[in-house]
């Protein structure tokens, strides 16, 4: 009869349940780095914007076309402030799943453990029935040779 954990199915739904709680963070971290690009893509905007408004000044420019550039960069800004509120409730949210997400390893790890104590005293009392086995049958041949 092989070794046998009792405790096998909660082992498995315990690490179905961290694998999950790993899952929705690396969609939260994944989330987190697509915010960010944008971020970074609004500041280059904001930066092509302004560049492009300074090269403007010294040009013949109507007031709309120099207004409109002064409206477009605080679109912009005010698409920034949104991202970076996203992004900062993104990392609140991830915070609070990487406690979730440990808590749910240290459960599967806890059953881990045990199973593997349990698998190595499973094992030692094989090897000690084994070797009793083998003892007495070499005692009982020796017996047999002897006069």
């Amino acid at each position: 009869m092989g070794f046998q954990f009792s405790l096998a199915t909660v082992l498995r739904v315990r690490g179905i349940v961290e694998e999950r709680e790993e899952r929705v963070l690396q969609d939260i971290l994944f989330s987190i780095a697509q915010e960010r690009e944008s971020l970074q893509s609004i500041g280059a905007q904001i930066v092509e914007s302004d560049a492009s408004r300074c090269a403007d000044v010294l040009k013949p420019v109507t007031a709309l076309h120099f207004h409109a550039s002064y409206g477009e960069v605080e679109e912009l800004k005010t698409k920034k402030a949104v991202v970076e509120g996203r992004i900062e409730k993104l990392e609140e949210l991830r915070d609070r799943q990487i406690l979730v997400y440990e808590a749910a390893r240290r459960n599967r790890e806890m059953l881990t453990d045990m199973r593997e104590e349990k698998r190595d005293a499973y094992e030692s009392e094989v090897a000690r029935r084994e070797q009793k086995t083998l003892d007495d049958n070499f005692i009982a041949r020796r017996r047999r040779t002897s006069p």
